[in-house]
């Protein structure tokens, strides 16, 4: 792993140290959401590819499809995150990897589960991987990452966006994506709506359909050619691969996204809609994006709710789609759907049954910020949340207090840069442990893109925004909402946990938080090995807290 004494460091735009290069590779210190342009002026090309005349491209084994291509060490290989903890595609993928001894891979998926990280863990650790190029490092997988004990080159973090950006710009070169296809014909026409494993859409691969050198599909059902509709086209894809099971449907979507029963989170959730609302976002032809945390889903529910009692409906409304989005729209309050992620089976259903209102978008159309337009710019409310948020209102949605990688980016980075209103939901604190911090351990998300703080004991407006400041002197704002500064909130928090947290951090880097224009905004280092056990206790409350509370 490197040492930060073998690094030269330079600050960044937010007063954060990064290297100047890590490996011989040149970073590029973060300036700003909107401050880097390309450094390419073309977007990268995967190898030509040329079959004759063949009509089917279906062979009968993982082993053979990679024969076929020519897997070899050193490659790239990636996969979709779709199948979210039912998944099976990448286990068998890297079981059959180990079989055939090929070393030295990098592992770059879109986002990673729990369901996986036993043969991650596993691949690191007898070298079939050596490095991993990522959106998320979850549970005892994040662990090893933070542990930094095995990993000889730090991870690299990227948003949604930011990582079809990075395939886009050659940063992320893939040899081989490995796409799991609830749907496919016998010429490689994929689809996610169709099926026993239908996970809604695919389309955090079509990225790596259109960039990777090679593309093998595994299927767990094949169909007549040709299969509608084409989410994937057949020009794009090299081998088909017939398995017994693709994934788990019953981990592949959540039957019961719950809202929050807790109050606390009920009350951060109203206030949240009553925000908007007040600030005048709440409004005929509006468009918005929540996710599905209780407390997310609280304010989807809250917000249908006073919608319907001003009478006005959303253009359309996008993220990972639950059933309380579908209701919205069987009844008219938004009009059109686009779904990243289908987390319900509800979202699943939809998809299939109304295709000209609800439909999936290339993950770059959605949040790609050196393509040419994307969703995020469209939108006017997100709602987000976060592990920590500070006196500049930086966010952190990936460490937890004690330093420990546990959480995704995802779209974090991306929306929060993109909405015309950003709230953030947080609780003021978690147990023991502050939310509202004086310094995040690890900024994700600037402060410039936070408009909103919105705890229980109060709501603080970013003070950059006065437009926002102004319309709030101008309107009537209920007593049981109370409008206070960022620094009051942090001062609640420390009072009543009465706790600083500080992590141990050690001597290495462990991985490069990328920012969505491919900047590095900050770095993560190795949690120190005597205070590993009592880091990742301390991770463990945090997160039984928020379960409980959920």
């Amino acid at each position: 792993m490197v040492k930060i004494s073998d690094v030269e460091w330079v600050e960044n735009s937010l007063g954060r140290k990064v290297p100047r290069s890590i490996d011989g590779v040149e970073l590029i210190p973060y300036k700003g959401p909107f401050a880097h342009r390309p450094v390419k002026d073309h977007k990268y090309g995967p190898k030509l590819g040329y079959v004759a005349s063949e009509e089917n491209e279906v062979v009968k084994t993982l082993g053979e499809a990679m024969e076929k291509i020519g897997l070899k060490d050193g490659m790239t290989i990636s996969f979709h995150h779709h199948f979210r903890n039912g998944d099976h595609v990448m286990n068998m993928v890297l079981a059959e990897i180990e079989r055939k001894g090929i070393k030295d891979l990098i592992l770059a998926p879109s986002s990673t589960f729990p369901c996986q990280e036993e043969a991650i863990i596993r691949c690191i650790m007898n070298g079939t991987i050596k490095k991993v190029e990522g959106g998320s490092a979850r549970g005892e997988f994040g662990r090893l990452v933070s542990s930094g004990r095995y990993l000889n080159q730090p991870m690299r973090i990227r948003s949604h966006g930011g990582r079809v950006r990075a395939i886009e710009a050659g940063d992320i070169h893939v040899d081989v994506a490995f796409i799991g296809a609830p749907s496919a014909d016998e010429l490689g026409n994929l689809n996610a709506i169709n099926g026993p494993s239908a996970c809604g859409t695919i389309n955090f691969a079509y990225a790596d359909a259109h960039f990777a050198d090679h593309v093998i599909a595994v299927t767990d059902h094949l169909v007549e050619y040709p299969n509608f509709p084409m989410s994937i086209g057949q020009e794009l894809v090299d081998y088909v691969v017939v398995v017994d099971k693709i994934g788990d449907p019953n981990k592949i979507a959540s039957g019961e996204l719950r809202i929050t029963n807790s109050p606390t989170r009920l009350k951060i959730a109203k206030d949240a809609m009553r925000i908007a609302d007040l600030l005048g976002y709440v409004k005929e032809g509006m468009s918005f994006q929540a996710g599905a945390g209780g407390i997310s889903l609280a304010f989807t529910e809250f917000l249908h709710q006073r919608m319907k009692e001003k009478g006005v409906k959303a253009a359309w409304a996008q993220g990972g789609t639950t059933k309380f989005l579908v209701e919205m729209l069987l009844d008219g309050t938004v009009k059109k759907l686009i779904t990243g992620q289908a987390f319900d089976v509800a979202a699943i259903h939809n998809m299939k049954e109304n295709p000209k209102i609800h439909v999936d978008l290339p993950i770059g159309a959605y949040a790609n910020i050196h393509g040419r337009g994307c969703t995020v710019n469209k939108l006017d409310i997100v709602v987000l949340g976060a592990t920590e948020v500070d006196l500049d209102y930086n966010v952190n949605s990936v460490t937890m207090s004690n330093g420990i990688i546990a959480e995704p980016v995802g779209g974090h980075s991306d929306t929060a840069a993109g909405a015309s209103l950003t709230i953030l939901t947080v609780p003021l604190f978690r147990g023991r442990y502050p939310v509202v911090v004086d310094r995040v351990n690890t900024v994700v998300t600037p402060g410039e893109n936070i408009d909103v703080v919105v705890t229980e004991r109060g709501i603080a407006m970013n003070p950059r925004r006065i437009d926002l400041l102004e319309k709030l002197a101008s309107v009537k704002i209920p007593r049981d909402m109370k409008i206070t500064t960022i620094e009051d909130l942090q001062r609640q928090a420390y009072e009543i946990t009465q706790t600083k947290v500080e992590p141990n951090w050690g001597d290495e880097i462990v991985a490069l938080i990328e920012y969505r224009d491919g900047t590095i905004i900050d770095v993560v280092r190795n949690v120190e090995p005597r205070y590993y056990d009592d880091a990742v206790f301390a991770e463990k409350e945090e997160k039984d807290v928020e379960r409980r509370e959920n």
